[in-house]
């Protein structure tokens, strides 16, 4: 099997090792992965702004640049939500819109591609502990890919997966959010950071890497001796990848 591997901006910017470890586990199954060296955003930041004709430009891009009938694989709920279906919002009633649902059928975050697609069954290689998790809104309402990452996470006889009490609030990043309204995405993290340091555990994950920006940066401000990793970067270390 090939397939395409969408490395999203943040991954390329701040998370390669994350994108490096993705392909890993991809390959692990014998898929051949197909990077192309041309790829850039996804359009989300101006789509989500309000600028939807800049939005479509960078959207008609990445639909020509992963032309093919290749599945196109995607570590970042947010990314993969806004190429899955809001590339179809922003071409609906175009000339484009049948490409862009051909295109959108092919799009998977990599969490479900590796539960649903793959049906990987992990061998966990680590020490017994205990993590907590925290879901992408993007994520959670749009993609609707939480359920395969917790599948995963629970898969692992030696990860204790403990619930946040209040999971599906947002933690104050919300892309350009966290920049225009600075002091009440604080006080949102604020909050999400009481709820992780609740459940006594050693580790904080998420499949999203603006949200573990965003939540790590304030737990080091504040002092709050808990691990972030990004759930591919935890993956790969269980399994020995």
């Amino acid at each position: 099997m090939r397939v395409f591997f969408f490395s999203t901006c943040i991954g390329a910017v701040a998370f390669a090792d994350t994108c490096i470890n993705s392909i890993k586990l991809l390959q692990k199954e014998g898929v051949e992965v197909i990077f192309k060296k041309d790829q850039t955003c996804c359009g989300q930041p101006s789509y989500n702004s309000g600028y939807f004709e800049e939005s479509k430009k960078i959207a008609l891009y990445i639909m020509n640049l992963f032309k093919g009938e290749e599945p196109i694989i995607v570590p970042s709920g947010s990314c993969a939500g806004m190429m899955r279906v809001d590339y179809q919002e922003l071409f609906k009633n175009t000339p484009y819109q049948s490409q862009a649902k051909d295109f959108s059928q092919r799009v998977f975050e990599l969490s479900e591609f590796l539960e649903k697609e793959l049906k990987v069954c992990y061998e966990d290689k680590g020490s017994p502990t205990k993590v907590t998790w925290h879901s992408n809104c993007h994520a959670l309402r749009v993609t609707k890919c939480i359920a395969s990452a917790k599948s995963l996470i629970k898969s692992l006889k030696n990860v204790e997966l403990i619930e946040l009490e209040r999971e599906e609030e947002c933690c104050g990043f919300g892309g350009t959010f966290s920049i225009k309204e600075p002091e009440i995405s604080y006080a949102m993290v604020s909050q999400k950071i009481q709820d992780i340091q609740s459940r006594k555990v050693e580790y904080l994950l998420s499949a999203d890497s603006g949200c573990l920006l965003n939540i790590s940066g304030a737990m080091k401000k504040q002092g709050v001796n808990i691990k972030t990793m990004h759930l591919y970067d935890f993956l790969a270390q269980r399994i020995g990848a």
